[in-house]
């Protein structure tokens, strides 16, 4: 698979990243067979969270994968912190040292490639994340830093006492979730579409080299569902497959590609623990769709032009 910059942490990372969030809903054998395809297919950079499975999805990965020292070099890990669920969002200097620690040991590795902040924390202290990610990376607990779900603002605050560079800021975005590339087109439009919800983060992130990682590249809503093959979305499902016979692909290839087309260089986090759909999902990099053919999805998911 083709590999992309991640951030300016000099860090050449595939296309398209695994998401480990539904690891804990196939059996041992089945993960280890994904994870050996996915490395075959070069796919050996694998998204995780403290919070997935509450812990336990980490921890079936690093059966899955066999860690030991050789196979951590051929790999790149990233976890999430921050967030309590049920309780609250924590970014405090304390929370976020011990949640590494425990992602270590669940992991069995001895560093993490990239830690990132778990959604915005109302109660941030950002002297106190500077001083924690410093602990970290002094400490060579973890070697790279980003953010999830952070408008510009709530970034630019971080920077002012984080010293390592923000490197990704995850963020939902799909074809049919399209509000922070639709906002970009209807500037200054009296109109839903034009109303920047995000505080113009697309470009933001284009502007500072920060990695935008899509999570639920393929859903419509906030974990409503998939949009392919769903009756809700009819004139999609039918471009969709309409290009993906062109390129003899899947529809999951073509509405991936899509994100992969914008020139923001994102990369789609995916989600699928299924092997063939995953192997769809990697053709998805082989692909360069038209100027015209990503306008042409763009709008059959519902999306207006001005």
């Amino acid at each position: 698979m083709r590999t992309i910059n991640l951030g300016l942490s000099g860090l050449q990372v595939p296309a398209i990243a695994v998401g480990c969030m539904r690891i804990n809903k196939v059996e041992k054998a089945e993960a280890e067979r994904f994870i050996k395809t996915a490395l075959e297919l070069g796919a050996f950079f694998f998204d995780h969270a403290d919070i997935y499975g509450q812990g336990t999805c980490e921890e079936l990965f690093a059966e899955a994968v066999g860690m030991n020292p050789a196979i951590r070099e051929k790999i790149l890990l990233q976890s999430k912190c921050g967030i309590r669920p049920g309780i609250c969002f924590d970014f405090s200097k304390e929370h976020i040292l011990k949640s590494v620690d425990g992602i270590l040991k669940r992991l069995k590795t001895d560093y993490l490639d990239v830690l990132l902040l778990h959604r915005p924390d109302a109660l941030m202290e950002p002297e106190e994340v500077g001083e924690a990610f410093n602990l970290l990376h002094n400490s060579g607990k973890v070697r790279h830093f980003g953010v999830s779900n952070q408008n510009p603002f709530q970034i630019q605050l971080l920077k002012k006492f984080v010293n390592q560079p923000i490197i990704a800021n995850q963020l939902q975005l799909s074809i049919a979730n399209a509000a922070m590339i639709s906002q970009g087109l209807h500037v200054n439009m009296a109109e839903d579409s034009g109303i920047n919800r995000d505080g113009g983060v697309l470009d933001f992130c284009r502007l500072n080299d920060i990695t935008i990682q899509t999570w639920s590249p393929l859903q419509y809503g906030f974990f409503e569902g998939t949009f392919l093959g769903n009756k809700k979305f009819p004139k999609l499902n039918q471009k969709l497959d309409e290009t993906a016979k062109k390129y003899s692909v899947s529809n999951t290839a073509i509405a991936l590609a899509w994100l992969l087309r914008h020139p923001a260089t994102l990369q789609p986090v995916t989600g699928t623990w299924n092997l063939d759909r995953f192997k769809e999902s990697v053709k998805a990099a082989e692909i360069t769709l038209s100027r015209e053919e990503w306008y042409e999805i763009y709008a059959a998911a519902g999306n207006t032009l001005p």
